[in-house]
């Protein structure tokens, strides 16, 4: 073991491999930082740069994009309040309030140093913990997999906002928009009313950056006065205090924890991924919170949660792949296939086989953790003077992007339309105090849901095994605890108050 791992440091300790990896974060931050242009497709397209690189070098540097790209997108979710990746739905909630309130710099620094914490966290249980995990996780069948998703689904009931009613219409919008298109298990169109812009369903992606991207863009141009005068996005002293950053988040170590272990866990079930954690992740840290009532208004145990759940799903990703050669999401697949071109077999047998190359990722992902640290800490101030950038500029440039990130997406104009469209229904969902976040939570969930549903029924027609299979059955009981507390915290918020009578 130990002759791996000093063989491992050899081979990525050099200078070329630390200069690809430090490119590799930089891209990585960059590209997730812009609305609608994925991890996964930074990663699609680095995979061929690193065919010539030694194989730890160009696994080193993937991982690196992916590491940067987990915190890249919490930028514009913080200062434009437009998530720029899946996985950072969730960090808008509190850090675009946050800077909307004056302090972008303090957003940013609480979610640079939560991403931070939570690769490293996911990269020591990942070292310690990666064949039991990925046992656990391999045993997961569909209605393993189903009743998680419902488990997830309950953290609708924690995000409807003021009012239960209006966030479950919101969470069934959401799903239905899901069914849009071909069906996930046969490849039948539905619900499509043989209109061509529906055929090809409704694309996750366009619906992200459709109803937070363009519904936002809308709403700052709601007063023409304020784009005339040129008013900036966010008001006041823009300060960036990193180490007071790193204070606030040490004093809440269960919340970081545990958002943490809640990233690898999901990291680890294979299709489950970053925006999932980062969901489940922030619910946790409200049901736990002594404050909930302040989440959604600019609260820093919602920042530090949602950053630290979905950056330790990169750690938790790579426990199937490696014990079992199964990739926990898109990009591990891609991760996989960079292993497999320079000839590495993955699988069981890889780290007995290539025990210098796995020691050597472990290591890699500790280096592009504190990359992805200095990387930022040192480019966020230039980041923060995006605030300084009148509306009047900044919208339409914004607005650009996203409709280039949907066209890209299929290489559809139709996605362009829909893109548009679905950010005017936000624009009056908005205007109506119907919460975005439910109707994202449900496209996310809704065909992962379908699918395993449908997939546990065909393999076996006995619905009461989601009941009996213990597993089933324990993330069933959490659902079902989950959604009584939640009913419970909204009876007693819309309680009358004695000073009220």
């Amino acid at each position: 073991m130990l002759e791996a791992i000093l063989l491992g440091a050899d081979q990525l300790f050099t200078f070329t491999t630390m200069l690809t990896m430090l490119v590799g974060v930089t891209v990585g931050v960059i590209a997730a930082a812009i609305p609608g242009f994925t991890i996964t497709m930074a990663i699609v397209l680095t995979l061929p740069l690193t065919f010539t690189m030694p194989p730890l070098q160009g696994v080193s540097t993937m991982l690196a994009v992916y590491i940067g790209g987990y915190t890249g997108g919490m930028i514009s979710a913080a200062l434009l309040g437009i998530p720029g990746t899946p996985s950072a739905v969730a960090t808008t909630f509190d850090a675009f309030p946050m800077a909307r309130n004056g302090e972008p710099g303090r957003a940013l620094a609480l979610g640079i140093w939560a991403s931070f914490f939570g690769t490293l966290i996911s990269t020591l249980v990942l070292i310690a913990a990666a064949p039991p995990l990925a046992l656990i996780a391999v045993k997961l069948g569909a209605w393993e997999y189903f009743s998680l998703v419902v488990f997830a689904l309950t953290i609708v009931a924690s995000l409807v906002g003021r009012s239960m009613v209006r966030g479950l219409f919101a969470g069934l919008l959401g799903l239905l928009i899901a069914t849009v298109g071909a069906d996930p298990l046969m490849g039948v169109t539905r619900f499509t009313f043989d209109l061509r812009l529906l055929s090809a369903g409704i694309p996750f992606l366009v619906v992200l950056i459709g109803i937070y991207a363009v519904s936002q863009l809308l709403k700052e141009v709601e007063n023409p006065d304020q784009v005339q005068k040129g008013r900036q996005l966010i008001t006041g002293r823009i300060e960036f205090r990193p180490f007071s950053a790193l204070r606030e988040v040490l004093k809440n170590p269960i919340n970081l924890l545990r958002s943490s272990m809640v990233g690898v866990f999901i990291g680890a079930v294979p299709g489950a991924g970053g925006s999932i954690a980062n969901l489940l992740a922030y619910d946790q840290a409200k049901r736990g919170s002594r404050h909930p009532e302040d989440f959604g208004k600019g609260c820093s145990e919602g920042v530090i949660a949602s950053e630290s759940g979905n950056s330790a799903t990169s750690g938790g990703g790579l426990i199937p792949m490696i014990a079992l050669g199964i990739p926990g999401s898109a990009v591990d697949a891609v991760l996989m296939a960079a292993l497999m071109v320079h000839g590495i077999g993955v699988g069981p047998r890889l780290i007995m086989d290539n025990a210098d190359t796995v020691y050597g990722m472990f290591m890699a992902m500790f280096v592009a953790g504190a990359m992805m640290l200095v990387v930022c800490l040192l480019s966020m101030r230039l980041f923060l003077k995006v605030t300084n950038i009148p509306k009047s500029v900044i919208v339409p440039v914004v607005l650009t992007c996203c409709l280039v990130g949907a066209f890209t997406l299929n290489n559809r104009v139709t996605d362009i339309y829909l893109l548009l469209g679905i950010g005017l229904v936000g624009y009056i969902m908005t205007k109506l105090d119907y919460p975005l976040a439910p109707l994202v939570l449900g496209v996310i969930l809704g065909p992962i849901a379908e699918t395993n549903l449908r997939r546990a029924l065909m393999t076996n027609e006995d619905w009461t095994l989601f009941f009996t299979r213990p597993i089933s059955a324990v993330l069933l009981g959490l659902a079902v605890i989950s959604i009584a507390l939640a009913i419970r915290y909204h009876l007693r918020q819309n309680r009358p108050r004695p000073e009220d009578a």
